[in-house]
């Protein structure tokens, strides 16, 4: 494999990932289910897209980061378009017998997944050691968590009625915000033994360099 062929790989995969994503946010905000919460939803999705665009030729992360990266904007924009409670997800939920649409514990497994890219963001700029930054990404995902569980309480007080209560998704678990911790935690150590075994800070240092 030539040098021009494996460099055109390396541009065309995340340009693939990215139309995608363009392509669930454009369809998400075709008649959703509850406009007010999709735009609440879709917020953050671009809070996150947006400056990963922009800074792709500066910082390119590896396709594992990327990949990642790219399960949650999916499912995120997916939940903002149905609300994450009515989500065609019955496959599943019948199968575990579930009495709830779990399709939201999928959504926060993957937002730990974002402790990847921190910890190879941090390794590849030499900022730390490999093991600090793998241990600052999961401590990172833990407190968004936490502070996007009470950004989801402030904005269900504020929004009231259906909005809210189909913005929070608890569906009448009281336990609801300590289990999507949990999910958004344990999706962070998953990808952080993803990180452990890749290494690529030994592989792609010399890019941003």
């Amino acid at each position: 494999m030539t040098t021009k062929t494996i460099s055109s790989l390396r541009v065309s995969f995340p340009l693939i990932l990215a139309l995608l994503v363009t392509a669930v946010i454009v369809w998400s905000g075709i008649n959703p289910a509850f406009p007010q919460v999709w735009l609440a939803e879709i917020i953050p999705v671009l809070l996150l897209f947006i400056p990963l665009l922009i800074t792709y030729r500066r910082f390119p992360f590896s396709h594992a980061a990327y990949s990642l990266m790219s399960v949650w904007l999916i499912l995120h924009t997916i939940g903002a378009h149905y609300t994450f409670a009515n989500v065609p997800f019955d496959w599943f939920n019948q199968h575990i017998d579930a009495e709830r649409n779990h399709f939201d514990r999928f959504a926060h497994f993957s937002i730990g997944f974002y402790a990847f890219p921190i910890a190879e963001f941090l390794s590849r700029k030499k900022y730390c050691k490999p093991w600090l930054a793998a241990l600052f990404g999961l401590t990172s995902i833990m407190a968004v968590a936490a502070g996007y569980e009470i950004i989801e309480w402030w904005y269900a007080e504020l929004a009231g009625g259906d909005a809210g209560i189909e913005f929070l998704g608890s569906q009448g678990d009281i336990w609801d915000a300590q289990k999507d911790m949990l999910a958004d935690t344990l999706g962070a150590l998953a990808s952080l033994v993803a990180f452990a075994i890749l290494k690529p800070y030994r592989h792609l240092t010399a890019i941003t360099h």
